[in-house]
């Protein structure tokens, strides 16, 4: 008898990455690489950064397909889907990490901009599961992670079309998971808190004059001393598009060190004081 996969393992198994050319898209696809990910998809815009990272995990074992796509054109998510398929055959997952983060609030948001947000965060994802299904049925099953936001419960002012997204996407992800059960398919969503990503150093420092190291002026200010990384996120993503999380679906997990509607956005951990010693 072979021996049994352990239940973290991607061993057999081929998986789209959306956003896989840098930030929790990239470690995303590293991570399963490394857990013995058959076959990886990457998706991106970015065709350069894909491209290197297909190469560098092709070279360490783990086959690769660079999918450059713009995400906003529903006609390349499925094309993308089409030539993951062509390559791979079989498809086990989907891991939609891809996503705008443009700022706007209810007041200076235009048309353009809400439009461009919902078409990349929210109906790319639509569209890609909505393709990749057939295949997932065909195989017996499989796992969709969608990545979410914490802001879904509310949000700074002013990224009103990202937390417009992501709250759609949310809801996607539990209207499929609902529909797709009877398919052995699990669909579940990490809403992900305030990570630093190379997208996420740059929107600071262009967009909020953040100084360069704000990530670690802004981490001091957090319970646990810092922000989370990409690594951090992949390996929830990882835990969700895996066998470890068994038979969850339809979840939607926050993932960040505070607990919504009570505990404050930044919190300084405060060690307790040392206690007195004992009297002789």
């Amino acid at each position: 008898m072979a021996p049994r996969a352990e239940p973290w393992s991607f061993a057999g198994r081929v998986l789209v990455v959306t956003g896989a050319a840098q930030g929790v898209g990239e470690a995303t696809a590293r991570l399963m690489a490394a857990r013995g990910a058959a076959g990886l998809a990457l998706l991106d815009r970015n065709r350069a950064g894909i491209e290197a990272l297909a190469g560098e995990l092709e070279r360490a074992g783990t086959p690769a397909e660079p999918i450059p796509v713009e995400l906003a054109r529903v006609e390349d998510c499925f094309a993308a889907i089409d030539r993951a398929a062509a390559r791979f055959g079989s498809l086990s997952g989907l891991v939609n990490a891809a996503a705008l983060t443009d700022r706007g609030t209810i007041d200076d948001t235009t048309v353009e901009l809400f439009d461009r947000l919902i078409a990349v965060d929210a109906r790319a994802p639509f569209f890609l599961i909505q393709r990749i299904l057939p295949h997932l049925r065909r195989a017996g099953g499989g796992t969709i992670v969608n990545l979410l936001s914490l802001t879904i419960w509310s949000g700074p002012a002013y990224l009103a079309p990202y937390v417009a997204a992501k709250g759609a996407l949310a809801a996607i992800t539990r209207n499929v998971a609902a529909a797709v059960i009877k398919d052995r398919v699990r669909v579940n969503g990490l809403n992900l808190g305030w990570t630093v990503t190379p997208a996420e150093r740059l929107v600071q420092t262009t967009v909020h004059g953040r100084p360069a190291d704000w990530p670690e002026i802004e981490g001091a200010r957090q319970p646990m001393g810092r922000l989370l990384t990409p690594e951090d996120a992949a390996r929830a993503i990882c835990f969700l598009a895996s066998d470890e999380s068994a038979l969850m679906t339809g979840a939607i997990v926050d993932f960040d060190q505070r607990v919504v509607g009570v505990t404050p956005p930044s919190l300084r951990f405060e060690p307790p004081a040392p206690s007195a010693p004992p009297s002789p």
